[in-house]
C-alpha cells in the first residue's frame, strides 16, 4: 500500500449494487442502429431469437447505460447469468438471468454487433452503433468461448464524440506538464508511458503528445488509430518494417514521432536503435515505472542502451473523484494526518456518502445520490508517478539495478509519486482517503 493510514475498511464480500438515475418520464431504452462494420442485419430472419431476446437485451444496456457503465460482462454461472457492470473501474452487480434468458441475450448481442449468433466455439469480435438519452454510444463486443458450449461477453462502451483529453483534464499539474514537454522535445531519446491494463496508459501517451506545441516542433504519427489534426499521419506501404517507418519519419524531419505499443522485445530494440536520431514516443505494459525499467532491461538486454535511451516514464493510475452533490466533510485529527502524510494545517477532509445498507447516523438510509447513483464517487482523474533519467538514474540503471533501488534512488531525488499527487487531490477534496487506499492497497 501507498499509504501508511492503516488498514483502512476491507472491501465488502457482498456484490456492489448502485441505483440508476432517476427518470422524470418513462425510463429511455436504448436504439440499436446496426453494426460498426456498416453490415445490414436481418432481423426478420431471427424472428425467434428477436422476439425472445430483443427486448431484455435492449432493457440490459440501458439499465448499464444509465448507471455510466463503461463495460458490461456477461458471464454463464451454472444455472444463471451473471451480469456484472464496470463503472468507473469499479466492479457492481447487474443482476442475474435464467439461463436460457442470458443466453438469449448473448446472442442477440452477437447478432446486433454483425456477428455470428450460432457460433460458440471460436471467440468473435465485432461491435453496433446506438443511442441513448440523446447520446451516441458504440458498443463493442467480444466474445469467448466457455466450457460446455457457453460463451461470455464483454460489452465495451465509448462514446465517439468524447475526444482524448487535455493534460489538465487527466490531471497533469503545470510543472509535470512542463517536465514533460521539455523530455519529449530533446530531439532524441525515447518516452514512453506504463501501467497496468485499464490504467489510463493509453491517454497518458496521448496527453504527454498534447503536452507539445506542434506549431514549434513537426510531430509525426505512425501509431494505428490515432487520428489527431496536429499530428501528422505518415502513410506506408503494408509490408514496412519498423525500422523502414521510423526512417521515413527522419526523411520528413520529424522532431517527434508517435508510435504503436511496445509489446516484445523486437520492437523494443528497433525503437532504441534510433534513441539519437529523433525523439520517439509510445507505451507498454508494466505494474509502475520501476517495474517498466525491468521490462525494458528483460526486453533490450542491454543496459547501457536502456540507460542512454530512455528519457522518462509516465506511469499513470485512476482515482474516482468524490461526487460534489453528495460527498461528506469531516474534521481529521491531527493522528491521521500525521500518519497519510498531510499538512498538519489541513482543517477538512471528504469522504463518500455511506452506501445504502452501510452503518448510518440517521435512522433511516437515505435515497441513493441522483448524481451518481448513490456510489458517492463520479468520474475518474489521473495521478501519475514520473520516472526522470537524470544522470544519477542513468548511472543506475546501467548496472540493472532492482525495483527497489530505483524507486529509492526516485525518492532521494523526490521525482513526481503518486503520493505525492493522490495527497493533493485529497486535500482539495476532489478524492477520499479511502478511495486512495483502494487503488494502491497492492503498492
Amino acid at each position: 500500500m501507498i499509504l501508511g493510514f492503516g488498514k483502512g475498511k476491507e472491501p465488502e464480500k457482498k456484490e456492489r449494487t448502485v441505483a440508476a438515475p432517476v427518470e422524470s418520464d418513462e425510463f429511455q431504452h436504448v436504439l440499436f442502429q446496426g453494426p460498426l462494420s456498416g453490415e445490414k442485419i436481418d432481423l426478420a430472419k431471427n424472428a425467434r431469437l428477436t422476439e425472445v431476446g430483443l427486448v431484455k437485451t435492449k432493457e440490459l444496456v440501458s439499465d448499464a447505460l444509465a448507471r455510466r457503465a463503461e463495460m458490461i460482462r456477461i458471464d454463464p454461472k451454472g444455472k444463471a447469468t451473471v451480469v456484472t457492470l464496470v463503472v468507473d473501474g469499479v466492479s457492481y452487480s447487474g443482476g442475474r438471468l435464467p439461463t436460457q434468458q442470458g443466453l438469449a441475450v448473448t446472442q442477440m448481442l452477437k447478432l446486433l454487433a454483425g456477428l455470428q449468433p450460432g457460433l460458440r466455439t471460436k471467440a468473435q469480435s465485432g461491435g453496433l452503433n446506438s443511442e441513448y438519452s440523446g447520446t451516441p454510444y458504440e458498443l463493442l463486443v467480444e466474445t469467448s468461448p466457455q466450457s460446455g458450449g457457453a460463451e461470455r461477453v464483454l460489452v465495451r462502451v465509448r462514446n465517439p464524440n468524447e475526444k482524448l483529453e487535455s493534460p489538465d483534464d487527466i490531471g497533469f499539474t503545470e510543472p509535470f506538464k512542463l517536465r514533460v514537454r521539455d523530455l519529449a522535445t530533446q530531439g532524441k531519446g525515447v518516452l514512453l508511458a506504463c501501467g497496468p491494463p485499464r490504467s489510463g496508459t493509453s491517454t497518458a501517451m496521448m496527453a504527454v503528445v498534447r503536452s507539445i506545441d506542434p506549431y514549434l516542433y513537426a510531430l509525426y504519427s505512425i501509431a494505428d488509430g490515432i487520428e489527431l489534426d496536429y499530428i501528422a499521419k505518415l502513410d506506408h506501404d503494408p509490408g514496412d518494417d519498423l525500422e523502414t517507418k521510423i526512417n521515413r519519419a527522419k526523411r520528413m524531419e520529424a522532431n517527434v514521432l508517435l508510435l504503436n505499443p511496445i509489446q516484445d522485445a523486437a520492437t523494443a530494440k528497433s525503437i532504441f536503435s534510433f534513441y539519437e536520431q529523433l525523439s520517439m514516443v509510445s507505451e507498454f505494459v508494466a505494474k509502475d515505472a520501476a517495474h517498466g525499467v525491468l521490462q525494458l532491461q528483460e526486453w533490450l538486454e542491454d543496459p547501457k542502451l536502456l540507460s542512454v535511451g530512455l528519457q522518462a516514464l509516465v506511469c499513470p493510475r485512476l482515482l474516482r473523484l468524490l461526487c460534489d452533490e453528495c460527498k461528506q466533510a469531516f474534521r481529521p485529527n491531527a493522528k491521521l494526518l500525521a500518519r497519510v502524510g498531510l499538512p498538519p494545517e489541513t482543517k477538512v477532509l471528504y469522504r463518500a456518502m455511506p452506501a445504502k445498507g452501510e452503518k448510518q447516523q440517521a435512522a433511516e438510509d437515505p435515497e441513493p445520490c441522483n448524481a451518481c447513483g448513490g456510489i458517492g464517487f463520479k468520474g475518474r482523474t489521473g495521478v501519475f508517478e514520473l520516472l526522470d533519467m537524470t544522470d544519477a538514474m542513468r548511472q543506475l540503471v546501467a548496472s540493472s539495478p532492482t525495483a527497489q533501488a530505483i524507486k529509492a534512488q526516485a525518492r532521494k531525488e523526490e521525482m513526481p509519486s503518486f503520493q505525492q499527487n493522490a495527497l493533493l487531490l485529497v486535500a482539495k477534496g476532489q478524492t477520499s482517503l479511502e478511495e486512495v487506499q483502494r487503488v494502491f492497497k497492492s503498492s
